[in-house]
């Protein structure tokens, strides 16, 4: 009977030895199977921006709009000259929309404003003659304001929106403010007065948004207007009309230096794009001359020297698998284009989740590529990867 129990006893011992031992392992199951680890070795080439051609003295930005390219250089407050009379033909567009084709509200040219045009004279303000009695509408105002940086429109503007300059100047930093524009501050219609200050990237920024207008790109386009009382007047904006300049407006004065906000055109394939280069403060000549000169290089830089990376079927980019790997190649043959101006090729990768075997062939994850569209491509195993054995995952 003493036998018989402590064999029991004995018995009873093993078996809950053996369940333990189960429950143990079957805890552990889990953890017998981890992911296949995976990384990725591609080397995407970057680009400098030492390639960007900012001016040597004043301060500039660049936007490409399209491209989500927003830079500046020495981005510090500065008076801007003419450049005051993008925001002023913005409010005036707000408080009077107007489309291609329409001339907008017309007003007579009154006494007080051919005194101010005579004043301006003689301080050598930009201006455009005008007459007693002529009229002049809407447009015929953004023409001159905009192409020829008549001054005194900018004041017969103010009075038609707002009644007076003071109340048009109230509008203008409203709006400035209304945009974010920390710093930027008017106190004039025109940028004649040295308080009229902003940045550099403000200012691209405020002319991407006055280019939303199908009106305010047909008129910066152009090299010269023809007004009912001056006749035809030449734009003051470098190098309008040549290497895919399509505008938009300059500045020039002794405390401001040259300016220039330059928008250029260009391919990117088959995408027409938008480049927005702004110089300030450039010196030397006539001013303009230098600043036209700055914009364009700059805005040139931007879009020279495509980049592009080329990948074959086939290419390693990376691996993945356990204690044994498999190198993991593109599906299929690949080629992106990008631009100095964006840095490195956006990519980014997403791999699946694998804890069992990998076939050759198999879909491992993908590549995500930014570039002029979002591309996804296939990544897949070259190879054949085993699963770690059970006593490979023990160890």
């Amino acid at each position: 009977m003493y036998l018989r129990g402590l064999w029991t006893r004995l018995f009873s011992m093993i078996l809950g030895a053996v369940l333990a031992a189960a429950l143990i392992i079957g805890m552990q199951v889990p953890l017998m199977h981890p992911s296949a680890k995976a990384r990725f070795t591609l080397r995407v080439p970057g680009t400098s921006q030492a390639n960007i051609a900012w001016p040597a003295s004043g301060s500039a930005a660049l936007i490409v709009p399209s491209l989500g390219v927003t830079m500046s250089h020495n981005n510090s407050l500065m008076p801007i000259a003419s450049l005051t009379k993008m925001m002023t033909a913005y409010v005036v567009l707000k408080k009077l929309p107007l489309g291609i084709g329409e001339t907008g509200p017309c007003v007579t040219v009154s006494a007080s404003d051919v005194a101010t045009y005579e004043a301006m004279i003689q301080t050598d303000q930009s201006n455009v003659l005008v007459s007693a009695g002529e009229q002049l509408c809407e447009f015929d105002l953004l023409d001159g304001l905009l192409v020829h940086s008549a001054n005194n429109f900018s004041v017969i503007l103010a009075d038609m929106v707002a009644g007076d300059t003071t109340n048009f100047v109230a509008l203008m930093n409203q709006t400035a403010a209304s945009m974010g524009f920390v710093g930027t501050h008017y106190v004039d219609t025109s940028g004649y007065d040295p308080g009229s200050v902003s940045t550099a990237l403000d200012q691209g920024l405020l002319a991407q948004r006055l280019m939303r207008s199908p009106l305010v790109r047909s008129i910066v386009g152009q090299t010269s207007v023809t007004l009912p009382v001056a006749g035809t007047v030449g734009s003051y904006t470098p190098y309008v009309g040549i290497d895919h300049v399509i505008g938009v407006k300059s500045g020039r004065t002794l405390a401001a230096g040259g300016c220039d906000v330059m928008a250029m055109q260009f391919l990117d394939g088959t995408v027409l794009r938008t480049v927005y280069s702004v110089v300030l403060d450039q010196r030397g000549g006539d001013l303009l001359g230098p600043a036209g000169d700055a914009a364009l290089a700059l805005a040139q830089s931007a879009v020279s020297g495509e980049r592009h990376l080329t990948l074959a079927k086939g290419r390693v980019v990376g691996r993945i698998g356990w204690n044994e790997t498999s190198a993991i190649v593109v599906a299929r043959p690949s080629s992106f284009h990008w631009w100095p101006v964006q840095g490195s090729l956006p990519v980014s990768v997403k791999f699946s989740h694998f804890s069992s075997a990998i076939h050759r062939g198999q879909r491992v994850g993908w590549l995500i590529v930014h570039a002029r569209r979002l591309e996804r491509i296939a990544l897949v195993a070259r190879t054949n990867v085993s699963p770690p054995s059970l006593w490979q995952r023990l160890r």
